[in-house]
This record gives structure tokens, C-alpha cells and sequence, in this order.
């Protein structure tokens, strides 16, 4: 691997519904100190400033919780991002809840401007909710729609305030102005838990998502292949693993939205392997671990764990042409 390996630790979970994803970083490094991995000690790292004591303001938008301070951590990972990749770096990025996702596709673009972005998205989760068609208000369900550019309103369910309006002008503007990449840049792999304004715009922009039975049933391998011809004209790609992408029945309930019927981590590192066989992968991003959710200790950290030492071995390793 050309690039050296800098982890940057986004302890942020403003985003989520649920509290407790801001300590994913930590149990995963508790996890591989308890596997006796030296794993932490061995990449240089970053922290990105927080802003997590948003959680207690006394204004609280029910269509986009926080997005002014989800505006700000946005800039502060892009930036960062984008720093990291101009010096030459491979970004590993591990946040809290998936909102960062937007600042980490932003410093990507804007670090490389000129070059068509794929987005390979592992969640069970579309995150194509706008403040204008939200149930939740949540921003971790909004990301990619902000970085699309996609408001939906056709689908329009909630008045949105004009300063909403403006923020949310303003998350969709990070880095570099208008949409990141196009819908036909996008690829979804697990996505199975989705509201109706969501398959409307997946409809609409015909995103291809193959679904957990459909990887079974077809060929893992087939399917990421496929996939990577779907994509094979972009320049660059950036990979983001959520980690309830994973069957919550067979890993736990470690995270903030789990979902039953989806992949293993061995589906999983396989998955991210094969992408990672194009050398145009510039940048992993790993979110979602929540251990005050975790009813079996530290499952989920533990297993977010083995698929992050496992496909950096990957990434450090030559690729066999």
C-alpha cells in the first residue's frame, strides 16, 4: 500500500436518537486490547473535536435534531478528511453515529474535485430521509440525501422552519458546493429496514441494493463483482460500513438501530475485501457501535473490531495482480 494508515477517532453521536455511539471508539479499543492486538499503537491517529454537549440545548427541532452542531462536527470531519488525504494519508474513519458520514464524503470530494466518487454504503439503512420527510428527526437517517443534494418534498411530510432550511442548505454545502457524487455513483449492500418516502427516491434513482437474501441466493462474490462493474467508472471510491448492516440476532443489539436478518462479519469482511481488490478505495469509514446497548458485554465492539484488523490487513498488504 502506497498511502500509511491514519485512524481518525469522530466521538460524536449528536446525530443518533439514541445516546451511547460516542463510546463506540473506546470498546473498540477495549476490544483489541482484550484480543492483546496492538493494533492502536501501530497507525497514527486524530481526534476530531466534539460537540456532544449540544445534547443538553433546550431548542430542539423535532424534523433536525442538533443540525446546527451536526453542521459544525460536518466541517470538522471534512476537514480533516481532506487534510489527511492531501498529505497523503489512508483515512480509516471511526465515528459515532453515521451523520459524520456526510463530513467524511465531503472531504473527500473536496480533496479530489475533479474525480467521479462511488459510494459503497453497508447499513441496513437507505439514510436518504431529508428534514422535509424524517420520522425521527434523527440526522444519522439523512446523510446520503444531503450529500445527493435530495430534498424530496415531493414526499413532504413536515413543516421545516426557515433556519432548518438553512442549515440543512448549508450540511448539503460542505466542502465543495452541490451534490458529492451522483445517484448512479451509489450502491447499497444490506439495506433492508426503509420508509416509503426512502424507496421512492431509491425508486426514482433506480440505486441498486442488494439485499442480504439476494447475496445468498445469487453469490457474494458475484454480486460485489457486479457492483464494481456498475462502478468501474469512477475514479475513486469511499466505503462506509455501519455496523447494523450485521444480523443483531446472531452479533447483539450493540448498536442504535439494530435490524434482525443481516449479514455476518464474515459476509462482511468479504465483502469489503473484494472492494478493496480495485486499489480505488481512498477511504473506510466504520460507525454505529453502541455498547450501553450491548446485552452480551461488548459483542458488537468485539466483532467491529475483527472486521477492522481484518481488512486492514488487506489494505497493507500487496495486491496480487
Amino acid at each position: 500500500m502506497e498511502k500509511a494508515i491514519k485512524i481518525i477517532k469522530n466521538r460524536s453521536d449528536i446525530g443518533a436518537g439514541t445516546r451511547g455511539s460516542d463510546l463506540g471508539i473506546d470498546a473498540i479499543e477495549i476490544a483489541a486490547i482484550n484480543r492483546g492486538s496492538d493494533y492502536f499503537n501501530a497507525f497514527e491517529y486524530e481526534d476530531v473535536k466534539t460537540h456532544n454537549e449540544s445534547i443538553y440545548d433546550k431548542y430542539r427541532s423535532s424534523v433536525a435534531k442538533r443540525i446546527e452542531h451536526v453542521v459544525q462536527q460536518c466541517h470538522r470531519v471534512c476537514h480533516s478528511v481532506k487534510n489527511n488525504l492531501e498529505d497523503n494519508y489512508f483515512p480509516i474513519v471511526l465515528s459515532g453515529d453515521h451523520s459524520s458520514a456526510l463530513g467524511t464524503i465531503s472531504g473527500i470530494k473536496a480533496a479530489y474535485p475533479e474525480q467521479t466518487l462511488g459510494v459503497i454504503w453497508i447499513d441496513a439503512h437507505a439514510d436518504l430521509h431529508s428534514p422535509f420527510t424524517t420520522p425521527s428527526g434523527n440526522i444519522h437517517g439523512m446523510p446520503i440525501a444531503a450529500a445527493l443534494g435530495e430534498d424530496n418534498l415531493y414526499f413532504q411530510v413536515n413543516a421545516v422552519a426557515d433556519d432548518i432550511q438553512e442549515h440543512w442548505f448549508k450540511l448539503k454545502n460542505i466542502g465543495i458546493a452541490g451534490p458529492k457524487f451522483s445517484a448512479d455513483d451509489l450502491v447499497y449492500f444490506g439495506v433492508r429496514d426503509t420508509e416509503d418516502a426512502e424507496d421512492a427516491v431509491i425508486d426514482k434513482l433506480n440505486i441498486r441494493n442488494y439485499k442480504v437474501d439476494e447475496i445468498r441466493y445469487r453469490g457474494l462474490e458475484t454480486c460485489v463483482n457486479e457492483a464494481l462493474i456498475k462502478l468501474s467508472h469512477c475514479d475513486i471510491l469511499y466505503l462506509s460500513f455501519d455496523v447494523d448492516s450485521m444480523d443483531c440476532d446472531l452479533i447483539s443489539f450493540g448498536t442504535g438501530t439494530p435490524v434482525s436478518r443481516g449479514f455476518d462479519q464474515y459476509e462482511i469482511i468479504e465483502i469489503i475485501n473484494q472492494i478493496i481488490t480495485t486499489k480505488k478505495v481512498v477511504c473506510i469509514e466504520l460507525v454505529e457501535v453502541n455498547p450501553l446497548l450491548d446485552t452480551k458485554g461488548n459483542k458488537m465492539a468485539e466483532t467491529a473490531f475483527q472486521v477492522l484488523e481484518t481488512i486492514t490487513e488487506t489494505l497493507i498488504s500487496p495486491i496480487e495482480v
